[in-house]
């Protein structure tokens, strides 16, 4: 088995455990550590056939002790949502084996199929993936469940807020005001409640006018709880990887795709700033894998600088 690098190599019982899942006459012949993830460690895992040829398996572990404590129903969910996917039309990997409490593996670790495509953060091509984007969270929130997931789970709180060195302060009380009244009412709907151009996979044409989603991965959060909420993760990021201008063009890309958002611009207000809040204690975070692939120029400060404009913007369209 070739491993490109130490990262790649899958450890002992989990190798075991993997193997007892593939069909007979199949073994793992390669590894290669995926990049780009903040929480867990994954690998593509490429199994050879009994006829010579080879198809791909995804392996998430997680290793970190933190996200340990909480790997069995982050797990769980991943597995009630890949299986809840399968023939609903939207792209998102299969779900092969899943071991929550590290009961085969040294880690609680979920194997599912391998979906083509690649992640892309670059701002070339920007104005064509977006409407994409838009239209594939407007697909994913008209998915009706039998049994709805739990509810979402608010990422940061009023007291908890610490804006950015150098942000201005006043703004940042005021938009710390507005989340620390209570949510707006709101008509529940399926989640990913972590969909960002990092979870989404795209078939990347000559031109920028043949993107294609391929995938959406990342299906730990998965939550019930308004549209609004999704649109601004998804927004925050945007506005965060692209500039801040792009996070209002993502929410007007869903209503444009056929979304429903809150009605009123304070709740509108409400549910961005839930989010872009949350991002003042994640900036180093989410900074880094952006910085993994190819986008150098987005240290943590520039990131900061980002979110502070965000959230002036917002204070400023909604407020």
């Amino acid at each position: 088995m070739t491993n490109h690098d130490e990262a790649a190599a899958v450890r002992p019982s989990a190798l075991a455990w993997v193997s007892g899942h593939l069909e007979a006459g199949e073994r793992i012949v390669g590894t290669e550590a995926l990049q780009g993830g903040i929480t867990a460690e994954m690998r593509r895992l490429t199994i050879g056939t009994r006829d010579g040829g080879t198809h791909d398996l995804v392996l998430r572990t997680f290793a970190d002790p933190f996200f340990v404590e909480h790997a069995e129903d982050l797990l769980n969910r991943e597995a009630g949502a890949l299986t809840l996917l399968a023939g609903t039309g939207v792209p998102a990997p299969g779900l092969v084996a899943v071991d929550p409490a590290a009961a085969h593996c040294e880690y609680p670790s979920l194997l599912m199929t391998h979906v083509a495509g690649r992640t892309v953060l670059d701002d070339e091509g920007l104005e064509a993936r977006v409407p994409l984007l838009a239209r594939q969270l407007v697909a994913i929130h008209a998915l009706r469940p039998a049994e709805r997931p739990r509810e979402f789970e608010a990422w940061t709180t009023a007291d908890s807020v610490v804006p950015p060195n150098g942000a201005d302060a006043a703004v940042w009380a005021a938009a710390t005001e507005v989340i620390r009244k209570p949510a707006p009412p709101y008509e529940g709907r399926f989640l990913h409640r972590d969909f960002h151009p990092g979870n989404v996979l795209f078939e990347v044409p000559p031109s920028p006018a043949g993107f294609r989603i391929t995938g959406v991965v990342d299906w730990v959060e998965t939550s019930w709880g308004p549209t609004d909420l999704d649109v601004a993760h998804c927004s925050t990021n945007l506005a965060l990887l692209h500039g801040p201008a792009w996070g209002p063009r993502f929410a007007e890309a869903y209503e444009e795709a056929g979304g429903v958002l809150a009605a009123a611009a304070s709740e509108r207000l409400y549910w961005r700033l839930l989010d872009g809040l949350a991002f003042a204690a994640a900036a180093r975070w989410v900074a880094r894998p952006w910085r993994d692939a190819g986008r150098s120029e987005l240290t943590t400060r520039a990131v900061e600088e980002r979110l502070d404009a965000y959230v002036t913007a917002l204070m400023d369209e909604l407020g």
